[in-house]
């Protein structure tokens, strides 16, 4: 009975498709789901960090086009002006935004540039459209996903990709802070009830100016210099650790806050910032430091008189020794600005006092000009006179003249001079091709003296004589170093003298 009933029930059925036009050689109608696809003409897109417009083709770099697709059983759905494909950046949005690129002006802005779109929606045009991806300044990876319903039973296909923006480098490259409003802080007895801590942040950015990734360890080490009175009994505080002079702290998103509690003594507080290019880790050791100075003021009373500035000499500043100075203003509301000119090469100055570098520039008097501009925009100006002592000019491997040995020599390789003869006198000079060089000699056999006249620098002596059947003490192949120096460059060489 079941098989005499299964062949009905075959042939009942077979009828009514027949009927319904299902069978023979009609098509009917299709009931199979869509399937939608996504894809896009770049994955990966270089950082735009001079933030220049979205475009199409090769002078776009920053731009990708995205193509999306949906079918049913192999064929293209059918088409519709717009609301069949609805597209987001559902992970990322700060790396990048939609763009539509289609030259309607609902598109665009009054100027005629395209709108950004988080969301947008398309048409279909057998069973497709296109859009854009423009990348941010933020490296990151963005989710685009786009989606279509089905008429028929109201699902919902979707389908994704991901475009990598950018990639962080995780190697710090710059380090800067700043503190919370009001930007100073009261001195520990001070009578006006002014805080005497402020809440400081610094950042750590990489190569592409992104924020370095969190760390496994310690990666800013944040340091009070001993300048001024200020400096002492000043504090760094911070995750409930013990004040002190010295912290290390690691960074999230490469934020690290710690607060700076004040001394007795009102002034400017210097802070030095301190990362490692090499492994973003200072607790191990800083072997490529990257560092920023900051200055924060510690006032006894807000001030009520006018903001001044008086003309001083900075003093005497040797070239090729490092030097910092911290400029300092009378009166008016800190924090202040600065802008300082006329400054010797190698010497600059930023905008919260801080004068830093190694000087290497013309010795003499230099005449700087300062400005100063308090938290309410009152200016006061000075001139201010510093001495540049010392040698600034270089010399170089070129400019050192020995006979027959090259320029690019290796300091391990010696130059062979002219021999000597032992019982004879002997003298040979060494030169230089610019003015102003000194000499030095060192590791000298005992029967060579040195010295120097004008611009170049001798050796000389008389190598002891054989005393038969025995050689010359003196006999066989000497090696010295010669240096000629110059202001603060320096150039050395090994030579070898051979007595006969």
């Amino acid at each position: 009975m079941r098989n005499l009933n299964a062949s009905v029930l075959t042939v009942v059925c077979a009828a009514a498709l027949s009927a319904c036009g299902g069978g023979g050689g009609s098509g009917g109608e299709s009931h199979a789901p869509y399937q939608i696809s996504l894809r896009a003409d770049k994955t990966l897109l270089p950082l735009n960090v001079s933030g220049q417009l979205p475009g199409i083709g090769a002078y776009a770099p920053f731009t990708t086009t995205l193509y999306v697709n949906a079918l049913e059983a192999g064929r293209p759905i059918p088409g519709a002006e717009k609301d069949v494909f609805s597209c987001n950046v559902n992970g990322g949005l700060d790396s990048g935004s939609l763009y539509y690129l289609d030259g309607d002006d609902e598109h665009e802005d009054d100027d005629g540039r395209p709108n950004s779109y988080r969301s947008i929606t398309l048409g279909s045009n057998s069973g497709g459209n296109s859009f854009h991806f423009h990348a941010g300044t933020k490296a990151g990876t963005s989710t685009i996903t786009c989606s279509v319903q089905d008429p028929r039973d109201k699902k919902i296909h979707t389908a994704s990709v991901n475009i990598t923006v950018g990639q962080a480098t995780a190697n710090p490259a710059r380090v800067d802070a700043f503190a919370q409003a009001l930007g100073y802080l009261g001195t520990r007895n001070n009578l006006e009830r002014l805080p005497t801590s402020v809440a400081i942040q610094t950042r750590i950015w990489d190569d592409a100016n992104q924020p370095v990734p969190n760390p496994g360890a310690a990666n800013l080490q944040v340091r009070i210099r001993p300048m001024g009175d200020a400096a002492q009994g000043a504090l760094l505080q911070e995750g409930g650790r013990p004040g002190n002079g010295v912290l290390q702290m690691r960074t999230v998103g490469g934020v690290g806050q710690f607060s700076l509690a004040s001394g007795a003594a009102s002034g400017p507080i210097v802070l030095e910032f301190t990362t490692d290019r090499a492994d973003n880790n200072v607790s191990n050791g800083i072997q490529d430091p990257v560092s920023s100075l900051m200055q924060v003021y510690a006032v006894d009373e807000v001030a009520s008189v006018p903001l001044s500035l008086s003309a001083a000499a900075f003093g005497t500043v040797t070239n090729g020794v490092e030097f910092t100075y911290a400029l300092e203003a009378m009166g008016g509301v800190p924090p202040y600005k600065w802008q300082v000119s006329g400054l010797p090469a190698g010497l600059t100055a930023d905008g919260s006092g801080i004068i830093s570098g190694t000087p290497k520039a013309p010795a003499g008097t230099y005449r700087i000009k300062v400005k100063v501009t308090d938290k309410n925009g009152s200016p006061a100006d000075a001139d201010m006179t510093l001495t540049l002592v010392g040698d600034h000019r270089e010399v170089k491997p070129e400019d050192f003249v020995i006979n027959g040995c090259p320029a690019n020599q290796n300091i391990n390789t010696p130059c062979a001079i002219s021999p000597a003869t032992s019982g004879v006198q002997y003298a040979y000079a060494f030169t230089a091709s610019v003015p102003g060089v000194t000499w030095e000699f060192s590791g000298l056999p005992g029967w060579l003296k040195a010295g120097s006249t004008g611009a170049s620098g001798f050796v000389s002596g008389t190598p002891a004589l054989a005393t038969p059947p025995d050689p010359s003490p003196d006999a066989g192949t000497h090696q010295f170093l010669v240096t000629a120096k110059r202001g603060v460059t320096s150039v050395t060489r090994k030579v070898s003298v051979t007595v006969n």
